[in-house]
């Protein structure tokens, strides 16, 4: 039997549990969904939410252009570099194209321009990469010529065809190409193992911005072709440097990965493609 003293401990007990309850049902609300990159001058991209949209789309930069070929519409979680990534493009490039004030942050529903002006639009500048001071980061705002249609997508040159790829490494493949769950070759080897680019180009990303590659280097080839290079253990390019065939890039290593191997993709207009069909026999 409880007293008066011990009914008031149990109701207090109560009210306790009941205060808890409602801090975790609290803590159960997912926050904005991010992916920061680790290098300065890198897009630490932000999507504004992951729940139903607080923002009517049409009012999103962009928005008149939705659905139209060359434009992409922002998805939950998505980040400029891997939308970038994706459509075979340099961030910097899309975020100039799209007239980005700030390349750190796109919201979801938002509109970017993924292929490049017509050759009537007039280029301007790439735009300046985030300045990182403490915890806040600022650009400079960079105009930009106002989004002009772009035309469908044109089959690809014969000379974009015949790109010429060599082995990025003398590694034995530990990991075939699948396009589920792996999108490019798995090369095994030890850490400080010589990385090289697979064919002539310009580094369009080298850094650690990305999710799930490690210490990454992107090489655009051509307007076809685009390959990868990630979980490298030291980097020696950077970005917008031209390097040729054969010429030693990076190191491997492990980051963010569970073992020393180079992740090698070839991305065909953005998309992967089994590298193993463009690589000669051993």
């Amino acid at each position: 039997m409880l007293d008066s003293r011990g009914l008031l401990t149990w109701g207090t007990s109560l009210v306790a549990a009941a205060v808890l309850a409602g801090c975790g049902s609290t803590s159960l609300n997912k926050a904005p969904v991010e992916d920061r990159g680790s290098s300065a001058g890198r897009p630490s991209t932000t999507t504004s939410a992951t729940g139903p949209a607080r923002v009517d789309p049409a009012t999103l930069p962009g928005a008149e252009n939705a659905g139209k070929p060359g434009y992409y519409t922002v998805k939950p979680g998505e980040t400029l570099m891997r939308i970038a990534m994706e459509h075979g493009q340099s961030w910097k490039d899309i975020a100039r194209w799209s007239n980005l004030e700030n390349p750190n942050v796109i919201e979801v529903g938002q509109v970017l321009r993924v292929v490049p002006p017509t050759s009537s639009s007039v280029t301007q500048p790439a735009p300046a990469a985030p300045a990182v001071t403490g915890s806040t980061s600022t650009v400079a705002a960079t105009p930009a010529p106002a989004p002009s249609p772009a035309p469908a997508a044109a089959e690809a040159p014969a000379a974009d065809n015949n790109v010429g790829f060599i082995w990025p490494s003398s590694g034995t493949v530990i990991a075939g190409f699948d396009d589920s769950r792996n999108k490019g070759l798995d090369i095994g080897g030890k850490a400080g193992d010589p990385v090289v680019a697979a064919a002539d180009g310009r580094v369009i990303y080298a850094g650690a911005g990305l999710r799930g590659y490690g210490n990454l280097i992107l090489i655009k080839h051509n307007n076809t072709y685009l390959t990868a290079y990630a979980h490298n253990q030291t980097l020696l390019v950077k970005d917008d440097q031209v390097v040729r065939k054969g010429q030693k890039i990076a190191e491997m290593g492990s980051s963010d990965a569970d073992r020393v191997k180079l992740h090698f993709e070839v991305r065909r207009q953005g998309k992967p493609v089994d590298p193993s069909r463009y690589l000669p026999s051993r």
